[in-house]
């Protein structure tokens, strides 16, 4: 009979350690799931943001277009804005006229070209920046160069 206990002590030690060691592995498995978690969270909030940029950026042309025709041609340089509080749009833009040019007396708002297909029209270089530390960790910043006609 001694023996018989001497053994079941052994078998309690044995479970001690094997019990340990599943709670031991189901804390680590638990710590890397919830580090995923954090770091997918942070890549979906970037892609959406940047995915805003880029939607905002193709609004800015087609808001510079709208400028334009209200105000004429070689009226604008820039136009700088920020949408939401969040993204701060920039365009820059640079017209693209045959000789003689409406805009000539400005010399550096535009090119002077020799091809009447192009006569008439913008180059606009346009900047969607996200630089707020409460949205993002990491600056995102999107830019588009775009040929435009008048």
């Amino acid at each position: 009979m001694q023996r018989k206990n001497y053994l079941l002590k052994k078998r309690a030690g044995f479970a001690m350690i094997m019990a340990i060691s599943v709670i031991v592995i189901i804390s680590t498995i638990m710590a890397l799931s919830l580090a995923m978690t954090a770091e997918t969270t942070k890549r979906t909030t970037d892609l959406y943001i940047y995915e805003q940029a880029v939607l905002l950026s193709k609004s800015a042309a087609e808001y510079a277009l709208l400028r334009i025709s209200q105000d004429g041609a070689c009226s604008h340089n820039n136009l700088n804005f920020r949408q939401d509080g969040i993204y701060d749009i920039d365009i820059t833009m640079k017209y693209i006229y045959t000789a003689p040019s409406p805009c000539a007396d400005i010399n550096d708002k535009y090119f002077d070209i020799a091809t009447p297909e192009q006569n008439g029209s913008i180059l606009m270089d346009i900047t969607v920046s996200v630089t707020d530390e409460n949205i993002t960790s990491e600056p995102i910043r999107y830019f588009r160069r775009s040929i435009q006609k008048l």
